[in-house]
């Protein structure tokens, strides 16, 4: 069993459920004090202004610009390959069913900014969200000292169809999101990673005021490997996850001990050259490089701890791979680095983190559509279908639900058998 870093959930939970509460009596007020509190900015106004992405785009060189519209187009073809196409199914004669994907009207997306401003998560969210169809999106971000947010994330922000931003981070964005304020409105859905603090949050207010898209919080990654992996290239994976923050985790198993001497070389080398090798190297405590005597083993292990990424860095990866069932997104060859996934290959980098894969997907178009169910009963269905539900609701002893069907039956004799 690997653990993962946590807080303690009392502390927590009590933190977070004062913010909330205060959030949900005081609205704007009180979230302007949470990011004098917690961001250290004094805010007039809560919304990102026309100007203010004016502002951005003159800030941001072309070359990052050209990089955002190739991942949007990617992530945009990815996700589009996703709609869903309902058909009609007869169940019985007479008994027409069928599905319709509705997007959600009213999503919200939190956008962490904190030590790295992920702007590429803009992309992850909103994309699938304009795809989906969702009449309102709202965005919120943690701003700098300034009171701006990063230029990055307001141009992506454009690019993917977005215009409703507001300057909040943390907490005290996924409540005002949540219980709507003077300035926010509110919405039915709220997606989006963070840290463990967001995490409390978006799990608190799921339980009576909004949907959430899943528990995502602190990254992780962990990678499978034998003695054909590249140690540069799993060193540098390694690291790409530890710099995320200080409660990040990654983790190596592998059959090989000379592969694991190797990446522990390469781990300490690329870190010293790290610019965020502070943060780095407080996530490495929690970090774990396992060696195993058998690749079942390794799978058996990495099964169990469920990884928000996955990296399968094997000679026989196919192989491997079919033997996984938890896992957030699965990375597959020595070339197959997850950088790729969180910015440009096309899939969400948005996954269920802390063994919530176990149970949860990553976010897809599916997220931002709800599927409802429609069905259409003829006179004829009713004959067919009528004796059933009768007896059914008769041995549950609901005779409401029979007298529903009874009632329908009686006005729907049996066709004559004339001429037969």
């Amino acid at each position: 069993m690997i653990t993962r870093p946590h807080k303690e959930a009392a502390e927590l939970n009590s933190v977070v459920g004062g913010v909330l509460d205060d959030i949900r009596r005081r609205g704007d007020a009180a979230v302007k004090e949470y990011e004098q509190k917690f961001d250290k900015v004094a805010l007039d106004s809560l919304k990102v202004t026309d100007e203010e992405i004016r502002e951005a785009e003159a800030q941001v060189g072309d070359d990052l610009k050209a990089a955002l519209q190739m991942a949007h187009q990617n992530i945009k073809t990815f996700h589009e390959a996703q709609r869903f196409v309902g058909k009609k199914v007869v169940t019985q004669p007479g008994v027409t069913c069928w599905q319709k994907a509705v997007a959600i009207e009213k999503v919200g997306l939190y956008i962490p900014g904190g030590t790295a401003p992920l702007f590429s998560t803009v992309l992850m969210l909103a994309t699938p969200a304009k795809i989906a169809g969702c009449k309102q999106i709202v965005l919120c971000s943690p701003p700098n000292r300034e009171g701006k947010l990063h230029p990055a994330i307001l141009v992506a922000a454009k690019i993917a169809g977005v215009d409703t931003i507001y300057k909040i981070g943390g907490v005290q964005a996924i409540g005002a999101m949540a219980y709507g304020t003077e300035s926010v409105p509110k919405v039915y859905k709220i997606f989006g990673p963070g840290n463990q603090y967001v995490m409390a949050a978006k799990q608190m207010v799921s339980l009576h005021d909004v949907a959430i898209d899943m528990p995502a919080g602190p990254s992780e990654v962990a990678i499978i490997a034998d003695e054909t992996a590249n140690p540069a290239f799993v060193a540098a994976d390694f690291l790409s996850q530890a710099e995320h923050g200080v409660d990040s985790q990654a983790v190596l198993v592998t059959t090989s001990q000379t592969l694991l001497d190797a990446v522990d070389k390469e781990v300490k080398r690329q870190l010293d050259l790290l610019p965020r090798k502070e943060i780095a190297s407080v996530s490495l405590t929690y970090s774990k490089m396992i060696r195993v005597d058998t690749m079942d083993e390794a799978i058996e292990l990495i099964n169990d701890y469920a990884p928000e990424h996955l990296i399968i860095a094997t000679k026989d990866y196919m192989e491997v791979a079919e033997k996984v069932v938890n896992a957030g997104s699965v990375f597959l060859g020595n070339y197959s680095c997850e950088s790729a996934g969180d910015y440009a290959s096309g899939t969400n980098h948005t996954l269920p983190t802390s063994g919530y894969a176990k149970a949860y997907s990553g976010v897809s178009l599916d997220s931002f559509i709800r599927k409802i169910t429609f069905q259409e009963l003829t006179a004829e269905g009713i004959r067919n279908i009528g004796p059933t539900v009768e007896l059914m609701a008769a041995n549950e002893q609901l005779d409401a639900h029979k007298n529903a069907m009874t009632l329908r039956l009686k006005t729907s004799p049996a066709p004559s058998q004339k001429g037969e």
